[in-house]
């Protein structure tokens, strides 16, 4: 649902919010910071004006993640997190997940932004995140106090759990649990019930058939209360596109800002969406 978003304090429908001339609004779903709308109709416009202003294939590629180092050192919640990779398995025709992206750092350290401006509140909230990979973003969220459950692909969750056991150790205000889940398949009964606060996931948009069944599972893991967080590198106009108008269809999609990211973690070649069931 939308949060409160007029100039004037009050809130607006959908419909509304389609005739307005305002694209900016204060919150959608739980979270409470400004929000750039994408309409309906404006998929291949919202494309044009990303490339266009954040031109991507301009900006240098992974600045925070080097995908050839066996680990990856980031602090986060008072801590120095050290994930795991696989860089071995990079160049494995459809093997994904097995090293970060940026897009993964991005989300991680903007959700602890997020939490300290009070613009986000997880402490014991459920969290489902999909495609976990090497589990940066589902640690740093069961840190910050929610209850998450990290999921990917069976050949993934090897790598998966040893890199939540190895960061999630001692005083942890959240918690965190590894399942397998394939998208469009059907959710097992603990995903589903109750049905999560927060979705996330990072670099998750990268085939057409990876958009339907990845929305089939977002459409199936959404209620009404529900926020989606999804972060992804700017590679594949075509591809961003077809989800966003997939994904139209049944969401209110926006957009967030870099400015409200967390200042030291910030990328052109990153774009953070954020929605919520019709």
């Amino acid at each position: 649902m939308l949060s409160e978003y007029s100039k004037d304090g009050g809130g607006k429908g959908e419909e509304e919010l389609e005739e307005s001339e305002m694209l900016e609004v204060e919150g959608l779903g739980l979270y409470k910071g400004k929000v750039r709308i994408v309409r309906s109709e404006e998929a291949a416009e919202e494309i044009m004006l990303l490339w266009g202003l954040q031109q991507p294939i301009l900006s240098k590629h992974n600045v925070f993640v080097h995908q050839s180092s066996p680990q990856l050192h980031i602090d986060a919640c008072g801590r120095s997190l050290s994930i795991l990779q696989s860089p071995s398995s990079l160049g494995t025709p459809g093997v994904t997940g097995a090293v970060m992206w940026d897009s993964g750092v991005v989300l991680g350290k903007f959700l602890e932004h997020a939490v300290e401006c009070r613009k986000v509140l997880l402490q014991e909230k459920k969290v489902v995140e999909l495609g976990s990979g090497c589990g940066l973003v589902g640690c740093i969220t069961a840190l910050l106090g929610a209850d998450v459950v990290l999921t990917d692909l069976p050949d993934r969750l090897r790598l998966l759990k040893k890199n939540v056991v190895a960061n999630l150790y001692g005083d942890v205000r959240g918690s965190a649990i590894v399942k397998e889940l394939t998208w469009g398949d059907d959710l097992d009964q603990d995903l589903h019930y109750p049905l999560p606060d927060y979705v996330l996931g990072s670099d998750v948009i990268y085939s057409e058939q990876a958009v339907m069944d990845l929305l089939a599972t977002l459409l199936d893991l959404c209620g009404t209360h529900t926020t989606v967080m999804l972060a992804g590198e700017l590679r594949n106009d075509a591809i961003l596109e077809y989800f966003l108008e997939a994904a139209l269809k049944d969401f209110i999609v926006g957009c967030i800002n870099q400015e409200q990211w967390h200042p030291d973690y910030r990328s052109q070649r990153v774009v953070i969406y954020i929605m919520v069931k019709k």
